[in-house]
């Protein structure tokens, strides 16, 4: 059982990553004060720093906390799937959907990260590329039983599909936010499934 304490924190670390990712967004990191990430979440200066001991730790924990928030949703999306007894290829659409739908509840968070995923100067690179690999891993991981259960090409190269597939779900799902936003979640989603089962070229 969690302390109120340990619960509490995570509300107020919640809140700070909500506040820095919404700021950093919209101004960049460097142009991104502690006391702004402060201000905008609610709290002292100095719950910033109790939290986080610097304004690049708080960012190299944001990155990881959504991350993973995303890398859970996947892999639960691959589980459901899995249950209701789909096929490993259901699985892989199922997870397309979780993606868009964790882009359409976090956008300012995808747009940062797929920003700073492309920066290589950064402090917090390592920390990227790490979660970076864990969210394509539950991709390669369905890839993978696909190919063994013989519901995909053994000509496929998983790493590859597995980013290109995480790359194309971001991209896609960034474009919709910002140049389609009329589409609903299902449009954009058929639209993906569609390349997905190689529909695309009309056989």
């Amino acid at each position: 059982m969690e302390s109120s304490g340990t619960t509490r924190r995570q509300a107020t670390r919640q809140k700070l990553y909500e506040a820095a990712v919404t700021l950093i967004a919209e101004k960049g990191f460097s142009a991104t004060t502690v006391d702004e990430i402060a201000e905008r979440a609610g709290v002292a200066k100095g719950t910033v720093y109790y939290n986080f001991k610097s304004k690049t730790e708080l960012f190299e924990e944001l990155l990881r906390h959504g991350v993973g928030l995303l890398t859970a949703s996947l892999r639960a999306a691959a589980e459901e799937s899995e249950e209701r007894g789909g096929t490993r290829v259901e699985a892989l659409d199922a997870m397309i959907r979780a993606g868009l739908a964790f882009i359409d509840r976090y956008p300012a968070f995808t747009q940062l990260y797929v920003a700073e995923l492309w920066r290589t100067n950064r402090a917090w690179q390592s920390t990227l590329l790490v979660v970076r690999q864990e969210a394509v891993a539950v991709v390669e991981d369905v890839l993978r039983e696909a190919v063994s259960s013989g519901e995909l090409s053994e000509e496929i190269d998983i790493p590859l599909t597995a980013a290109a597939l995480v790359g194309m779900v971001l991209v896609a799902a960034l474009d919709w936010q910002a140049f389609q936003p009329e589409r609903s979640i299902d449009e954009v989603h058929s639209a993906l499934s569609l390349l997905l089962h190689g529909r695309v070229s009309g056989h």
